[in-house]
């Protein structure tokens, strides 16, 4: 049986563990900074969409502040009790953070339907002010952790959170915007519901995937049939058995499969193609057994 190691196959993600952390510290401190503003100007306003908004950031900041420190730990080497290391607490935090972002969504879809039955009444220049302050605060964060976020899961939950920030906060510019010049406070729960049903989206999305990654599923872009049948067309291969394909973290996918070889004397020119042809399918953590065809 012959493996290729977990550390080259993540060796060249390090320089991407290390800009994803820069850019989460980054929008940490930020987020934290808009969180007091909007708390402030909340009560100066007597705003509860600008305090309701800071609470969301507050939970935001703790949630950056998770996936932070996940990252961290996440670079501690292997040991004989953890052989992956902490690899997967990427994926258990990108699970928590879409769950707080599911729960987040419905909570600010039951604070809408109360102020359906009582609009709240607010001071609406001050309100507009400080949610443009954080909506172009929001706006840069999100730009810093646009880069990068396909290929960490732990970074898409943290972009997720500050895209909802800047969404709410584009929502409270717009509902500020309107009860300035129509004086209809409505508009605030009606938005607000808007922003609960695109928070929920997303959250879904990646609560989902975090499932499908802690299941051990087939990873959605990559058919089991194809990597079958590559396998089994390689000269010498009788047949493929035992066949998983799953993902480790983000962007380490690996594969274990038996294959029955009719001469063991091919098991290295069987191997080295097999690879070749799993690595255009980005699987390079592969373990194969290998078995000789009992009727050659």
């Amino acid at each position: 049986m012959t493996t290729l190691p977990i550390e080259a196959q993540c060796a060249h993600r390090v320089p991407l563990r290390a800009e994803s952390k820069r850019r989460m510290a980054l929008v940490l401190l930020l987020s934290a900074g808009v969180t007091v503003v909007e708390a402030v100007g909340g009560v100066a306003a007597h705003s509860l969409a600008l305090l309701a908004d800071a609470g969301h950031m507050l939970a935001d900041v703790a949630a950056l502040g998770l996936a932070l420190w996940v990252a961290h730990l996440a670079e501690r080497p292997a040991t004989p009790e953890r052989s992956y290391g902490l690899l997967r607490l990427e994926i258990l935090a990108a699970l928590v953070n879409g769950a707080f972002l599911i729960a987040l969504a419905l909570g600010i879809a039951v604070e809408a339907y109360r102020r359906f039955q009582a609009p709240p009444r607010v001071h609406a220049e001050l309100m507009l002010g400080v949610a443009a302050a954080g909506l172009v605060a929001n706006i840069l964060g999100a730009v810093i952790l646009h880069r990068g976020h396909e290929h960490s899961l732990n970074q898409r939950g943290a972009y997720l959170h500050v895209l909802s920030d800047a969404v709410g906060a584009l929502g409270a510019v717009v509902a500020a915007l309107v009860i300035v010049f129509a004086g209809w406070t409505l508009a605030d729960p009606m938005i607000s519901l808007v922003i609960a049903l695109l928070i929920l989206r997303g959250a879904w999305q990646l609560t989902r995937e975090s499932v499908d990654i802690l299941l051990e599923a087939t990873p959605a872009h990559i058919s089991l049939h194809d990597v079958h049948d590559r396998m089994a067309s390689v000269p010498g291969v009788s047949s493929v058995h035992d066949l998983h394909v799953w993902t480790l973290t983000s962007g380490v996918v690996a594969m274990s499969g038996h294959l029955v070889v009719q001469n063991p004397a091919d098991n290295q020119r069987i191997l080295e193609c097999v690879q070749g042809q799993l690595e255009e399918l980005g699987i390079r953590h592969i373990t194969v057994q290998m078995e000789k065809d009992p009727t050659c």
